[in-house]
């Protein structure tokens, strides 16, 4: 039984193949291994979508990349209107604590990809944030509302 996260509910299409669960991932369109950690990604995924109203074809789930030559994935990356990243996201399992490790997971691919925003979450705990000067991240209160305008 998966928990109850902090995120909004939604009716989720989940079924079982040979004793696994699936659920259904409405950018991939396909069913998929229904793990602790997709649980979050498509409830977050369905935050973004249905709640911010994020184009769902501007979505690009667990997609590679590269960071000096190894090839790494994103959990969840929307492009802006500009085909440039607009925001990456890290998913990690519910129970998964968002530790400093996990930041600078996604700092490793914001070298490569260069998105706007970020976000980590483990369903539980959200935390939004930005690039800085020098640097520094600067967090955010809230999630960025989707912009059309490529220089948002």
């Amino acid at each position: 039984m998966l928990p109850q996260l902090k995120l909004p509910s939604f009716a989720c299409k989940v079924k079982e193949v040979d004793g696994k669960p699936y659920i259904f991932d409405v950018v991939r369109k396909k069913f998929v291994i229904l793990s602790p950690e997709e649980w979050v990604r498509q409830h977050f995924v369905n935050l973004l979508i249905e709640h911010y109203r994020y184009p769902r074809a501007l979505f690009a789930i667990e997609t590679g990349l590269f960071y000096h030559s190894l090839r790494k994935r994103s959990d969840i990356m929307v492009l802006g209107s500009d085909a440039a990243p607009f925001l990456l996201v890290e998913c990690k399992a519910p129970a998964v604590k968002l530790q400093p490790v996990v930041f600078e997971q996604i700092a490793r691919y914001n070298y490569t990809l260069r998105p706007k925003f970020m976000a980590v979450t483990n369903g539980m705990e959200h935390f939004c944030f930005r690039v800085g000067a020098g640097g520094n991240l600067v967090f955010l209160d809230g999630l960025p509302l989707y912009s059309e305008e490529p220089g948002f």
